[in-house]
């Protein structure tokens, strides 16, 4: 009966079934149906509790203890490894911060009335719900003051307060635009810059154990014609010239006329000025936090397919993050692929889904429309459980914790009117979306388990 037993174990699809999902995509009025795994799929084989350390890693497979956060490959599979020696996959959420204006002015007050209760609360029910810390964007100094705190990261916005710095910056959707396009790697004060930036804004946290890293920015362009964009620029404005010099050299001591640039030659340079990037950041970040890891600059779409950029990332990096639109079930040979091209492993730092139930207008933001809070929910395991199943992937951080509140007028444009969060601008929770993120998220290392 056992070899029976093994026989079909070894022959049955880990998923025996499939829902379809009706939803529709950034950019597109069409409602389509999707197929979407969900744990309802999943037979249940390991379901038992696996006891975690105080970091949310396991305590059944503890590894070498360090005190702090760092990467490693057991067998086939990446990992985080907590502080305490426990793979960890970090299962978190971005934008985490207190709202006490607007729509949530009353709701706070009567709810938390202060900030302390809301951190307490807050992390309370992160907790309840299976997720093991914070990602980018979070208020992470009122996070880390807690009197049980939860593993959590910083965002520096190295090279966006750079540009700005320089007049090259403007606010676009979701993220900070450059002038053409061009990133002044080149400019002989952006590595004093970057080792200021660290030295104010991490230094605190240097034996803090609850920081698992760094996010160097967010969303930098990296558009395929970057030198010839460069080479472009007006050398006679002071702020264009370092950029224009830079590409300028680069080309000569390559030998390339140019008038004969190729496209490998677009691609090379796009990984030249994106290595310069990283390897500047990450020094500036590693002088001041030696032992936690740096968690490079969140990618997004534009560098889904190339190569260039995570191989730059790669020699500098110790997780590669990507905020992943677009995408309703990432494939995951397509997942493994950045880790091959990296050598390291990736991590998924924004992806969500608006439901249509919330009332809100959802005319802003990159995520997928659906109907319903459940099909929110389903959604997120759908993602989820495909990127477990790439085993380069260490972890994804859903945006957001709150829903965009539309009276906000500081707001980016991306965020105006859309029902990304956990919990309504008014604090009021998505229950069903929560009940199928504590179902899954407090089944991760199970789930692993089975995949494996």
């Amino acid at each position: 009966m056992r070899l029976l037993l093994l026989s079909l174990l070894a022959t049955t699809p880990i998923f025996a079934q499939t829902r379809w999902i009706e939803a529709q995509p950034k950019g597109s009025t069409e409602w389509k149906a999707r197929e979407t795994r969900t744990l309802d799929s999943l037979p249940q084989l390991n379901t038992g509790p696996i006891p975690e350390t105080k970091y949310g890693g396991r305590a059944d497979h503890l590894q070498k203890a360090t005190g702090f956060f760092r990467v490693e490959k057991l067998d086939d599979r990446w990992w985080l490894i907590d502080p305490d020696g426990g793979p960890f996959v970090f299962t978190g959420v971005a934008s985490v911060k207190p709202r006490s204006d607007f729509a949530a002015k009353e709701p706070f007050a009567k709810l938390f009335g202060s900030t302390d209760a809301w951190r307490t609360k807050t992390l309370d029910q992160f907790r309840a719900l299976g997720f093991r810390g914070c990602g980018g964007f979070s208020d992470h100094e009122t996070l880390r003051a807690a009197t049980k705190p939860m593993p959590y990261t910083v965002t520096l916005s190295l090279m966006s307060s750079f540009g700005k710095k320089l007049g090259l910056t403007h606010q676009q959707p979701g993220h900070t635009g450059y002038e053409e396009d061009c990133l002044p790697v080149f400019h002989p004060d952006f590595a004093a810059h970057c080792a200021q930036v660290c030295k104010d804004k991490l230094s605190a946290m240097k034996d803090d154990p609850f920081l698992v890293g760094t996010f160097s920015d967010n969303e930098l362009p990296i558009p395929a014609d970057m030198l010839d964009r460069m080479l472009k620029l007006d050398a006679t404005k002071k702020r264009f010239k370092a950029m224009r010099d830079g590409a300028t050299v680069w080309l000569a001591k390559r030998g390339i006329e140019r008038a004969k640039i190729t496209d490998a030659d677009r691609r090379a340079f796009v990984e030249h000025v994106f290595s310069m990037y990283f390897e500047t950041t990450t020094k500036a970040i590693r002088t001041v936090l030696p032992h936690h890891l740096c968690l490079g600059s969140r990618f997004h779409d534009p560098a889904v397919n190339k190569q260039g950029v995570w191989r730059a990332a790669g020699k500098w990096c110790d997780v590669i993050s990507l905020n992943y639109y677009y995408v309703w079930t990432p494939q995951p040979d397509i997942v493994r692929r950045w880790t091959e091209w990296s050598g390291k492993p990736c991590m998924i730092t924004e992806f969500y889904a608006k439901g249509t139930d919330s009332g809100m207008a959802n005319t802003t933001g990159a995520g997928w429309l659906v109907h319903t809070q459940a099909e929110r929910g389903a959604f997120y395991q759908n993602f989820a459980l495909a990127l477990m199943e790439s085993k380069t992937c260490v972890g994804w951080h859903w945006f957001k914790y709150m829903d965009n509140d539309p009276a906000d007028p500081k707001t980016d444009p991306s965020n105006k009117d859309s029902n990304k969060g956990m919990f309504s601008a008014t604090y009021e929770p998505y229950q069903p979306l929560l009940d199928a993120m504590r179902e899954l998220n407090t089944r991760v290392y199970s789930i692993i388990d089975d995949f494996n």
